[in-house]
């Protein structure tokens, strides 16, 4: 089984464009949030807890990401429940609301992913590894540790293995 330093450099390998890893600070939210609404019909709700393919999902990928990384994990968990809670708020109401929601979030996160990916010239990881649909929202959770000053160790790894994010040179003014 891969460890985290794995997953993440096969990931990274394919976003070292600052401007392509912007995006995915939006997009991937985007799109979490859209799968977890969508899943989230159908559901009930079972001792106060909304029971959905959501749900399921979440644990699944909760559980994967706590085997890599402890710290990371609850992060994740705690970032996967607050989607499951927009989820259910959204299954809730009317189809269309819904739906509308789900799909216009689903729609605009691979936009902007796209994007991103145009600036990188290179496609996404996903279609060489589908892992890389599961490991984007953790890439990008570590992405913003490494920008507060978190985790160096694991960012010295990860660029040790796929090196640095590029640095942009700004054009001169003639």
């Amino acid at each position: 089984m891969k460890n985290l330093v794995d997953h993440l450099s096969q990931y990274a390998a394919y976003h070292r464009d600052p401007r392509n890893i912007f995006t995915h600070f939006i997009g991937i939210p985007l799109i979490v949030v859209a799968v977890t609404v969508l899943l989230s019909r159908p559901g009930t709700e079972l001792g106060g807890v909304w029971v959905s393919p959501a749900l399921l999902v979440a644990l699944v990928t909760g559980w994967f990401y706590l085997r890599l990384d402890q710290r990371l994990g609850l992060l994740m968990a705690l970032l996967l429940g607050l989607c499951l809670w927009a989820g259910q708020a959204l299954a809730v109401q009317s189809t269309l609301v819904w739906l509308s929601a789900g799909l216009t979030l689903f729609v605009i996160g691979w936009v902007i992913q796209f994007v991103g990916h145009h600036y990188e010239g290179r496609k996404p990881a996903f279609v060489d590894d589908l892992m890389g649909l599961i490991i984007g929202p953790l890439f990008v959770v570590a992405e913003l540790a490494f920008l507060l000053g978190m985790r160096p160790e694991l960012k010295k790894a990860i660029e040790d293995n796929v090196g640095p994010v590029a640095v942009r040179q700004k054009k001169a003014a003639v």
